[in-house]
């Protein structure tokens, strides 16, 4: 069986030779938005440069599979066993507000306990905890560093585009596809934007309902892979609030995530996609969906949301104050492709950015238990809605 999957080698990424200096300037232009969002992003704090608005931080297990075959037993899902976890669940967009202008691109951010070896980040590599940033599509709408300098600067100036009504959104999608004048007609976005389209038509979802994608390719020991959690059915079936209707309040994802877990527990299954086919499973471009007739997901681990009370205001204090990467994994798991390098220190120069402007300190817990206090001391609350948002 393992002759068909792809294996891992150093040489199955591209090089590009700006990559260093396209990186920087990205670099700058993130923490430049960051320092500009205490003021300009209207909660008086300094906010993300994508997934800004938080709607939750929930308390998880990952439990991982005994009896795997080999090809997925691979990295941390090579030793059977359970792990505390946390989950930041999250909006897309690098604004927050009013959940109907947001879009409807969600995150789930996932933080593992007890890990053991070292993280890819040498500023923190003993931290003994392993991190997905994990978004609900399949695909991406940007492959290099040199196409995300204008795509970034499209999306962090959308409001400003889409106020100009039509014209405003023709504009934007005029520069997305050309990169604001400076590529050649032959390699205009059009697989870029052609993505960005497909996902900007998602729609909205209770959180707990989505399946989320690491998108780009990551190794997998041996192997090349994509990750997905994806809701176990038994437990999506007992979900009451399905519908999602962003213009019937201001606030209507969290509210649903709350109330949910207030009643119920929860479960996803994280699954791993290898890789069999680099020409029709590309590591560079992440635009192509890997097809599942070639390699469907197999499920590795369970990630099990107990009944919990998320709604404090002091859920939401301590979400903002962790930060998630999807480089703070063990080697077996790098992330690959250009887009996600760039992903490595533009993620980390921009938690270290915000970290300082909030005056918050900058540390990587221990256990879910550092965070959100002892569970085992705390047993679930009376429900106090059953009504939907």
């Amino acid at each position: 069986m393992a002759a068909q999957f792809v294996r891992y080698t150093a040489d199955i990424e591209d090089d590009d030779p700006h990559f260093d200096e396209n990186l920087q300037t990205v670099i700058e232009k993130t923490e430049s938005y960051i320092a500009g969002s205490v003021e300009a992003g209207g909660t008086g704090r300094a906010l993300r440069d994508a997934h800004a608005k938080g709607y939750g931080l929930v308390r998880g297990e990952v439990e991982i599979l005994d009896g795997l075959l080999p090809e997925y037993a691979q990295g941390i899902y090579a030793t059977p066993g359970a792990h505390d976890a946390l989950i930041r669940f999250s909006n897309g967009s690098p604004h927050a507000g009013a959940d109907a202008r947001l879009g409807a691109a969600t995150g789930l951010a996932l933080k593992i306990f007890d890990i053991p070896g070292p993280t890819l980040l040498e500023d923190e590599p003993d931290t003994g905890t392993f991190d997905y940033a994990n978004i609900n599509g399949p695909i991406f709408f940007c492959n290099t560093v040199e196409h995300y300098l204008f795509i970034q600067d499209l999306f962090l100036n959308a409001p400003a585009y889409f106020s100009q009504g039509r014209p405003g959104a023709h504009r934007l999608f005029t520069e997305f596809v050309t990169g604001k004048g400076t590529l050649d007609q032959d390699n205009w976005a059009w697989d870029e934007f052609l993505a960005f389209l497909r996902l900007s038509k998602t729609p909205p979802a209770n959180v707990l309902l989505s399946s989320y994608w690491t998108m780009g390719a990551v190794r997998h020991g041996n192997y090349i892979a994509k990750v997905r959690m994806t809701p176990d059915p038994e437990f999506a079936a007992a979900v009451v609030r399905r519908d999602i209707d962003p213009a019937s309040a201001a606030e209507v994802y969290r509210p649903a995530l709350q109330a949910e877990l207030q009643e119920r527990p929860y479960a996803f299954d994280i699954q791993v996609q290898l890789c069999t086919d680099l020409e029709r499973m590309p590591v560079e471009d992440t635009t192509v969906e890997w097809p599942e007739q070639l390699s469907p997901p197999v499920t590795v681990a369970k990630l099990r949301l107990p009944q919990q009370d998320i709604s404090g205001p002091e859920n939401l204090e301590k979400m903002d104050s962790l930060s998630f990467t999807p480089w703070r994994v063990t080697a077996e798991h790098a992330p690959l492709g250009n887009i996600m390098r760039a992903r490595k220190e533009v993620y980390r120069r921009s938690s270290i950015a915000r970290h300082k402007l909030n005056q918050q300190p900058r540390t990587e817990p221990r256990s879910a238990d550092e965070v959100l206090g002892d569970a085992s001391a705390k047993a679930p609350g009376p429900h106090s809605s059953t009504s939907p948002p």
